[in-house]
């Protein structure tokens, strides 16, 4: 098994933007399935912005890459792109890529929401691991932009038909507002626990002593 170097893409790694585009492609028509299809120039320009993560096995080969794309002024993140070259699929890096990008999405943009529509259901359980949850499309971003990316897909004339209301892709939400609400939750809970554990040590004692004193 090989080991990888993953890093945030920079302009030392444009040349291999093409390479990325081909093997996306290639990786689409393969799965019978549909992507938003971006050029050369599109995923160099991620990588220009240091919006992209690109690995490299031990090797020095290019193993994998993914890109964030960002939406209503930041608002909504999407990790998008993500691809692993074949001969590293069953190693474990889609994985390690999802959670570097996931990262870098937070701290590029803490508080956004960052979404994902996939068929592939390695990415739903990394998703989940990840905290993402399944939502419905109406809570994904309204930007005309990000639905016009979808053109380009082979299941867009079931998008459409649905009045992109749902598709074949499972639409997946990380919402970092939900998860602190819910956190703020569980100190309360935690303490109502706590007491519950207390009144259950203090009283068989204060039965005790109450038997003494009857004696």
């Amino acid at each position: 098994m090989s080991t990888f170097s993953i890093q945030i893409a920079g302009l030392e790694h444009l040349d291999y933007a093409d390479q990325i585009c081909a093997e996306m492609e290639s990786s689409a028509r393969i799965r019978g399935t549909g992507i938003a299809k971006r050029s050369g120039e599109y995923i160099r320009q991620k990588m220009k912005e240091g919006k992209a993560v690109i690995a490299f096995a031990d090797t020095g080969l290019w193993a994998g890459f993914c890109y964030i794309e960002t939406w209503q002024s930041g608002e909504y993140v999407a990790n998008s792109g993500l691809i692993v070259a074949p001969a590293y699929r069953k190693d474990g890096l889609a994985r390690q890529i999802k959670h570097k990008i996931f990262e870098l999405s937070r701290t590029k943009y803490p508080g956004a929401k960052i979404f994902g529509l996939t068929t592939g259901l390695a990415v739903m359980k990394i998703n989940s691991e990840l905290g993402y949850q399944p939502v419905t499309y109406s809570e994904l971003t309204t930007d005309e932009q990000f639905w016009n990316g979808c053109k380009s897909c082979v299941n867009y004339s079931i998008l459409t038909s649905k009045e992109f209301k749902n598709c074949l892709c499972t639409a997946m939400l990380y919402n970092q507002q939900d998860k602190e609400e819910k956190a703020e939750d569980v100190p309360e809970q935690q303490t109502g626990k706590r007491s519950n554990l207390l009144t259950r040590l203090i009283r068989p004692k204060e039965t005790k002593n109450k038997h003494h004193q009857k004696k």
